[in-house]
């Protein structure tokens, strides 16, 4: 998208503005930026220092706290980096009007969804950052395995922090670890629960099992969620960014482990 840079009080806003905050937004579901996903449809700077964003998604039923999760927080990700009006709306979708409607009366989810909001929105988000630590901890602790043949599972419960190699995914568990309030100190364990308690060595197994169970759930919607957004809406590919393959262990190679 080309956009226009514009005079926002004292400061120049720009495209590279736009993006930056938009960046921050995640999918709760499928833990990716909404602009790496393609969610962003377009974004409009007027001469007056407003920002308008529509948003779409790879379907019109997706779920409608989750669409709710992402309009609102890339609303408030702009906000937060202009003074001037910011519109934010979703398209295409079977509760659009409702979410657009209580959006831009800032209604919160309660006041938007009213008897139909099921759970109070931090307790959602709650939910899948802690999905997203689980999927993020497997794929550090799979790259080891992977890197390390002769480690046995069991011993993966005393892995630290500190042990894991420098890169994207350690940097991205980090992140998640942050996010859910848990340590980040050299010493600290990689496989823990939500509360940052760890397992004994005959709980590690089937613990990281599970974890891998849930970052293949999320790895999968992402990759099915990027194909129905290029089918709805054609083109739409070139406003996803390439997605790095995960870190993963073949299943051959995950039962002979298992069997150590």
């Amino acid at each position: 998208m080309t956009l226009t840079p514009t005079r926002d009080g004292a400061r120049l806003l720009e495209a590279d503005d736009v993006r930056r905050a938009l960046d921050a937004v995640l999918d709760p579901e499928l833990d990716e930026p909404i602009t790496d996903l393609g969610f962003v449809r377009s974004v409009d700077l007027a001469a007056d220092g407003s920002v308008e964003v529509h948003l779409r998604l790879p379907t019109s039923f997706c779920s409608p706290n989750f669409a709710y999760l992402m309009v609102s927080d890339a609303k408030d990700a702009l906000t937060a980096i202009t003074a001037g009006r910011v519109v934010v709306e979703l398209d295409d979708h079977h509760d659009s009007e409702i979410i657009n409607r209580g959006l831009a009366a800032d209604a919160g989810y309660k006041g938007t969804f009213g008897g139909e909001a099921e759970r109070d929105l931090e307790e959602l988000r709650a939910t899948f950052r802690r999905k997203a630590h689980t999927a993020a901890m497997e794929r550090c602790l799979t790259g080891l395995l992977r890197a390390q043949p002769d480690l046995a599972e069991a011993a993966l419960g005393t892995v630290t922090m500190g042990e894991l190699p420098a890169g994207a995914l350690t940097e991205a568990l980090r992140r998640r670890r942050t996010a859910l309030g848990l340590p980040d100190t050299p010493d600290a364990l990689v496989l823990v629960d939500e509360h940052g308690a760890g397992y004994p060595p005959e709980e590690v197994p089937l613990r990281l099992r599970r974890a891998r169970s849930t970052r293949i759930s999320i790895d999968g919607n992402a990759h099915f969620c990027r194909g129905l957004l290029r089918t709805r809406y054609p083109g739409s590919g070139a406003d996803q960014s390439d997605r790095p393959e995960p870190t993963f262990i073949p299943l051959t190679d995950l039962s002979h482990q298992e069997d150590r």
